[in-house]
Parts: C-alpha cells; sequence; structure tokens
C-alpha cells in the first residue's frame, strides 16, 4: 500500500523508519565530511530548538579535540544517529560525559540510541574511566527509559548552568 507506507515517513527527511537495529554500524568520526556534517545538520534540530547550526569548522575541531569522540550511526550507508562522549581527568579521577544523543526520527525505537550509548559506555570503560554521566531532560521519556535500561540512574544533585552571554554583567 502506498499510501500507508508515506504515511510512515519521518517528517524531516522523509526516509521510511528503520524496523531494528541489526544492521546498523556505530563507527568514531575520525574527519569532518561533507557528508557527516550534513548528517549532523539535519539531526541536531530534531535535538535541540535552540541550538544553531553547526558549522564545518566546529565539527572539525570536535573531531580533532583530545579525549572527544563523535559516534555516528548508519544504517544502509546513511547517518541515523550520533552522540558525542567526552573522556576528562579529574582531581577525582578519569571521566566521562555523553552528550547530544540523537537519533533520527524515522529510527527511533529500532535500538539506535542504545547501539550508540553502548559503544560510549566500551570506549568510557576502555579509556579508564570511572564513570558515564549524561543528562536528559524529564520530557524525553523514550529516552530516559533507555537510559535506566541501560543501567544509568537518576543522582539526587543540582545541576547549574551559567549562561556566560550573561556573566559578564555579573
Amino acid at each position: 500500500m502506498p499510501g500507508a507506507i508515506a504515511s510512515r515517513r519521518c517528517r524531516y527527511c522523509g526516509r521510511v523508519p528503520v524496523d531494528d537495529a541489526s544492521g546498523v554500524e556505530v563507527t568514531e568520526v575520525s574527519e569532518a565530511t561533507p557528508e557527516v556534517l550534513a548528517a549532523l545538520r539535519e539531526l541536531l534540530p530534531q535535538l535541540s530548538t535552540s541550538a544553531g547550526p553547526l558549522s564545518a569548522e566546529a565539527l572539525a575541531e570536535m573531531v580533532a579535540a583530545p579525549g572527544t569522540a563523535v559516534l555516528v550511526a548508519r544504517h544502509d550507508g546513511q547517518v541515523v544517529g550520533s552522540l558525542t562522549l567526552v573522556v576528562f581527568r579529574v582531581p577525582t579521577g578519569l571521566r566521562a560525559w555523553i552528550e547530544d544523543v540523537v537519533v533520527a526520527e524515522h529510527a527511533r525505537g529500532a535500538g539506535i540510541g542504545a547501539s550508540l550509548c553502548r559503544a560510549a559506555i566500551a570506549r568510557a570503560r576502555s579509556a579508564g574511566a570511572r564513570n558515564v554521566d549524561l543528562t536528559s531532560r524529564p520530557s524525553r521519556e523514550a529516552a530516559n527509559r533507555l537510559y535506566q535500561r541501560l543501567g544509568f540512574v537518576v543522582r539526587q544533585t543540582n545541576l547549574y548552568r551559567l549562561d556566560l552571554g550573561d556573566a559578564a554583567a555579573r
């Protein structure tokens, strides 16, 4: 039924949904290519409406940064998800932080987010990190369920943010 398939297409990119993650490959981005830049520019608005467009320079800086791994998930050769893992040393040990986990709308629910997170956790573990932290808005219910299934636990802590655009006035 052509109408049924068309109605299941992603509202962002028009692709047909991914049904399972069995054909998904997670890799670290080693070069800021136009293909990766275009894919991230398509994915990031699905994560944040307030973030500006990613520049080629910013992507190149992230890819080259020591301790930073930009991971992408590909299905049928197309980037369908990404996350950024940062591993860094503080006085209490080596830590890891996962940021900006996003899976294309048409690929959600197929295990791609879990594949990305497992790859990041494995990298953090092999680097010797003591733990892996991440944050997720409560409104991202499916993502929060995923993180709990993967063994993440909600910490009773306060997360503070200072907007540096306003900090000069203080």
